[in-house]
């Protein structure tokens, strides 16, 4: 057969030749070393936590090795691509402090090995297919979906030892040009698939980054290389698009690794040096007594845009993702609690293997370590910037109150132990919404954790009437406590807890129950953060209004 004539044929619009791109792509100049890897992500929706982890492999190996890192967008299918989930993607890897050298960006692209975006590539993929037509390392598939659904039958009655087009079931491989010209004339639509020449059993080994040795069987399918619309699926468009753009790692998941075989011979087919693949383990879920793939369908979690509205710090979902990636970050981040994560010894062969479990419990913990680990003022900006897009209300208190949250967020601070009670920005509410009069004023009786039985209303009116005479703002923390020991025996409280415990008959509280009162009238709740600066941040006037409130909704 006249392979250049059937080339010509199927592209009579491609006049390019592969050499023309061999020599528009220039090799990079690179410092010695350094890797160039990118993410890609096909905009088909939300961004997936497994994307951001996988663009975080990518982004710490980039810096790590002083490399390139860029975004390309594998946007060849048509029919999944959603409206404004390039935005989403590019958006949500900048909040995770993810950004790119090179590569498409919301409002166009940068770099110098582009177009990055694949529908845009079109020509680049055809002269590379017509190419391999030319050659006779590839061939026009004509067959319908009708025609696939007759092959699948074929090899059920058969029973085939592989599915696939291959061998006897490849119709359309052995065409002749005659036939292939009458099909072109009746105007049929085609596809390009590979021509594969293995024998079947023949098994396929490389090294992967992450796995080690891996063997399989190589592939005896004769894939599609470019479908009916003219555009190639990822096989084709991944490895013209990492050749030419001088990828030198490609980090994916582990749903790509069965398909390594087949993409090798797309590399060797089109004579590109193959270029190693680091495969992630996948993300599990705990579904009961089975663990699965977290669901892009089934779970929430698995978006990112949820995670984020939930009001998880950027920080804690990032020190969460390395814990999956490498087990030795976790006792790295207790000794390094302010470190940027580009600071820990990265080693992409020192990954886990086996899949990661991703656990809604254990990232509230990490993100409490995140949050704790953040100056008040940090914690201020970041919830404020949460409050903003996903609680007007918070962001208003915020925005009214911001030297009062600011020392709100500094109490119990800093230290080698510091308190650790929020994971979340929605959670502010809850645990520090009392500092805001706005808040506490709409509080009930029913608010107000009082454990039924366990003090009077005759002892909390005598606590506050009392302490609202001896409190005064501006002392220090010693003379607030002190103050405290000195008059409570004045009311029948213990001043000492060893005397409490030895007659607690005698008194008619402890100095425990005696500032538990105090917390619980100004704040409603039994536990928040150190009393005395709460009550230096609300001052006498207000505390005073606060225990009068409380007296008159006890009433």
């Amino acid at each position: 057969m006249d392979y250049q004539k059937l080339a010509d044929m199927l592209f009579p619009n491609i006049d390019k030749t592969p050499q023309f791109y061999d020599a528009l792509y220039k090799e990079r100049k690179l410092k010695d070393r350094a890797e160039v890897v990118r993410f890609a992500p096909s905009p088909t929706g939300f961004l997936h936590i497994g994307g951001v982890r996988t663009a975080l492999v990518s982004y710490l190996i980039a810096k790590k090795t002083s490399g390139i890192n860029y975004l390309r967008l594998e946007d060849t299918d048509l029919e999944r691509t959603v409206s404004g989930a390039k935005e989403l993607c590019i958006n949500g890897l900048n909040y995770f402090g993810i950004y790119y050298d090179e590569g498409a960006t919301v409002d166009g692209e940068k770099g110098s090995y582009g177009q990055y975006t694949q529908t845009e590539r079109r020509e680049i993929y055809q002269t590379l297919v017509k190419s391999l037509v030319s050659k006779g390392l590839a061939y026009p598939c004509f067959c319908s979906e009708k025609d696939d659904k007759e092959r699948k039958k074929n090899q059920e009655d058969d029973k085939a030892p592989k599915w696939g087009y291959y061998g006897k079931y490849a119709r359309c491989r052995n065409l002749s040009i005659e036939a292939i010209e009458n099909n072109l004339k009746a105007n049929k639509p085609f596809g390009i698939r590979l021509k594969v020449n293995v024998k079947e059993g023949e098994r396929f080994r490389f090294r992967d980054l992450v796995k080690g040795d891996i063997e399989m069987d190589l592939n005896v399918n004769d894939p599609v290389i470019l479908k009916q619309n003219g555009l190639p699926p990822y096989n084709l468009a991944h490895a013209v698009d990492d050749h030419y753009m001088g990828t030198t790692t490609v980090v994916r998941g582990e749903d790509w690794l069965s398909a390594t075989s087949e993409h090798a011979q797309i590399f060797d087919a089109l004579g590109f040096e193959r270029i190693p693949y680091a495969h992630l383990s996948q993300i599990e879920k705990q579904d009961e007594n089975t663990r699965r793939k977290l669901s892009k369908r089934k779970d929430p979690e698995a978006d990112v845009h949820l995670l984020n509205k939930e009001g998880f710090p950027k920080e804690g979902v990032v020190d969460y993702l390395m814990i999956l990636l490498n087990s030795d970050f976790e006792p790295w981040r207790k000794t390094n609690p302010r470190a940027s994560v580009l600071e820990f010894d990265f080693n992409i062969h020192q990954m886990s293997k086996s899949g990661a479990l991703f656990d809604l419990v254990k990232l509230a913990d990490v993100s409490k370590n995140a949050i704790s680990n953040l100056t008040a003022e940090e914690v201020y900006i970041s919830a404020y910037q949460w409050a903003k897009e996903f609680d007007v209300e918070l962001a208003m208190l915020l925005d009214n109150h911001k030297e009062d949250a600011i020392a709100m967020f500094s109490i119990d601070r800093g230290g080698n132990k510091p308190r650790k009670d929020i994971a979340k920005f929605s959670e502010i509410k809850q645990f520090y919404g009392y500092i805001f009069d706005e808040v506490f004023n709409k509080f009930t009786i029913a608010d107000y954790e009082l454990e039924e039985g366990k003090y009077s209303k005759e002892l909390i009116r005598t606590v506050a009437e009392h302490y609202a005479n001896i409190y005064q703002d501006g002392c220090s923390k010693d003379e607030w406590f002190t103050a405290i020991k000195e008059h409570i025996a004045e009311i029948g409280f213990a001043p000492d807890m060893g005397e409490y415990k030895k007659a607690p008959d005698e008194y008619k509280g402890s100095i425990a129950d005696y500032t538990g009162i105090i917390r619980l009238l100004v704040t409603g709740k039994k536990n928040t953060p150190d009393l005395y600066y709460i009550l230096k941040i609300l001052g006498k006037q207000k505390m005073i209004a606060r225990f009068t409130r409380f007296l008159n909704l006890m009433k």
